[in-house]
Formats: C-alpha cells, sequence, structure tokens
C-alpha cells in the first residue's frame, strides 16, 4: 500500500495538536501561564520551616490565587527562611498590617502554597513591607515523632 502525501500531512498534523494539547494541559496544572506579568508589588514573611514550599508556589486569599511565591532564601540574621511573595498590584496598600500568612497543603499530592488571612488593623501593608504574622508548614515526619515520643513517655 503506498502512502499519499495527504494522509501523512493528516498525521502530522494530528500529532502536533496532540503535543499542543499536552503543552496547554501540563502549563494549566501547573500555574504556569505565558501571560505577562501584571501589575504587582511585593511583600516579604519570614518562617521556621518551609517544608515543600517552592518560587512559583500559589499565594491565596479565601481560595483564589492572588499572587506567586517568588524567591526563597535563608535569612543569616535570625536562621529561618525568608519567602518573598509577589501579589496582584491591586491589593497593594489594601491588606491591613496584621495579615498572617500560613504554609498550607492542598490536594492528594500535597501541593504547598501560602495562605493570606486579613486582619483588621487600620495600617495597611505597602510594597516591600513584612508580614509579621505567620504560620509554618506541617512536616509529617515531625509529627510521627512527636506521637512517638509521646507513646513510648505515657
Amino acid at each position: 500500500m503506498k502512502r499519499s502525501k495527504l494522509m501523512e500531512l493528516g498525521v502530522g498534523l494530528f500529532m502536533l495538536a496532540g503535543v499542543l494539547g499536552l503543552v496547554f494541559l501540563g502549563l494549566r496544572v501547573s500555574g504556569l501561564s505565558l501571560e505577562a506579568p501584571q501589575n504587582t508589588f511585593q511583600l516579604e514573611a519570614n518562617f521556621g520551616n518551609t517544608g515543600g514550599l517552592k518560587p512559583r508556589s500559589r499565594v491565596t486569599m479565601a481560595g483564589v490565587t492572588v499572587g506567586r511565591v517568588d524567591s526563597i532564601t535563608l535569612d543569616a540574621d535570625w536562621f529561618d527562611a525568608r519567602v518573598i511573595l509577589r501579589l496582584n498590584g491591586e491589593l497593594e496598600n489594601r491588606l491591613p498590617e496584621d495579615t498572617t500568612a500560613a504554609i498550607l497543603t492542598s490536594g492528594l499530592l500535597g501541593e504547598q502554597y501560602i495562605g493570606l488571612s486579613v486582619g483588621g488593623a487600620p495600617d495597611m501593608l505597602a510594597d516591600g513591607d513584612r508580614i509579621r504574622d505567620t504560620q509554618s508548614a506541617l512536616v509529617l515526619e515531625e509529627l510521627i515523632q512527636q506521637f512517638i515520643s509521646q507513646a513510648i513517655e505515657d
């Protein structure tokens, strides 16, 4: 049987559409996008333990993504993790000074993200400010170790 050029072209287009579909789904699942960043500002938060938090992890408020983790570094003064958050510009000067940041886990895969909860202080956070009230990630190994040590003591 002789292959026709039209059939080869059709199969090639079908394969190209499949690969593009997989790339699209991969971008949607990972939370990455090809869009240019919008007007943003950054805040800083220090955590005792970041667990599996990574740069580009989501930052949410009330379940809505409002930003991303920009970077995670070691604070040499306090020996904890300094996390830089890049948030949507529409929130600048609208988050109260007593806003809290917690490292949370979602889904079966255990993706870690930062959840923000607003407070009621009259003063607002501006670009470059620090979120003072933070809650570190829960590490399963530490919880198991505490459970075992309590079981041995009892």
